[in-house]
């Protein structure tokens, strides 16, 4: 196969999720297909039908790309009922299971303080708009010029 073909063959598939198993049965070489009967052909499509994922909804469905100096990396944060299995069929090894948990809680401790943060931000920019003088002598930057 050429290496334009290829790239126009790519182009012209459908997105992902858009993929039916009728898609991927027309992907199939001609005498192939014809060599089957209504009923395998049928058979074929329920089991891909059963294989192809089906997106769950999500309440949240957060992705976004960071650009650092020598990679790109990705970020997803999903929020959704959990419809997995509850039983995995392999265990993560120790060192990832507490990779995970330091991640996760690196990640909620991040959380929390940028809300902490935003919420004084925003406290402090009301106050200011109202007019409220907390120190009516001082401001925060004399305030924080004392304590050095």
């Amino acid at each position: 196969m050429h290496k334009n073909s290829l790239k126009k063959e790519i182009i012209n598939q459908p997105p992902y999720l858009a993929r039916t198993p009728a898609y991927y049965l027309e992907t199939l070489d001609p005498e192939v297909r014809s060599s089957f009967t209504a009923q395998q052909l049928e058979s074929v499509s329920e089991l891909l039908e059963a294989a192809i994922p089906k997106p769950a909804p999500k309440l949240v469905d957060l992705r976004f790309g960071v650009d650092l100096l020598l990679a790109r990396f990705y970020v997803v944060l999903f929020v959704g009922k959990d419809r997995r299995q509850q039983a995995r069929s392999h265990m993560p090894e120790p060192i990832a299971r507490l990779g995970n948990v330091i991640a996760a809680v690196m990640l909620l401790i991040g959380l929390n303080l940028l809300i902490s943060l935003f919420i004084l931000l925003l406290a402090y920019l009301i106050k200011s708009a109202v007019g409220i003088d907390l120190s009516p002598d001082s401001h925060l930057a004399d305030q924080l010029r004392k304590l050095n």
